[in-house]
């Protein structure tokens, strides 16, 4: 898993690098059992805060998305393949909704961009 974070970025550090996780385990880069690095690790590669990596897991737990156990690491759940079912639902969702206010505004029917999706789609 590679994560990227940008200092010049109007998104925080800690939801720059919780987003990063959450689409790997979307994309299925990241399955279920998958260990992720420990918090002080993990803070020393990305040369962020301890505090920066413990909110991060906090709140991955929290939507369930991953699971600490003390003493043997934090793994990817996933337990609740609803959740991340929606979530990706919602990934398809927002990425169609840019697409219609685009061919509205440039004036493409319902007609052609279903015809357009029906070509992309095969």
């Amino acid at each position: 898993m590679k994560i990227v974070i940008t200092n010049s970025s109007n998104i925080p550090l800690y939801q720059q690098i919780k987003d990063q996780i959450k689409d790997s385990i979307l994309i299925g880069e990241l399955s279920d059992g998958d260990s992720l690095p420990s918090i002080r690790v993990f803070a020393n590669d990305l040369k962020v805060s301890v505090l920066t990596i413990r909110r991060v897991y906090s709140e991955l737990e929290a939507e369930g998305f991953i699971i600490s156990q003390a003493g043997l690491g934090t793994f990817v759940s996933a337990g609740n393949i609803e959740l991340i079912k929606d979530a990706k639902r919602r990934i398809v969702e927002e990425k169609m909704s840019d697409i219609i206010k685009t061919a509205k505004s440039l004036k493409i029917s319902k007609k052609e961009l279903n015809d357009m999706m029906e070509i992309l789609y095969e």
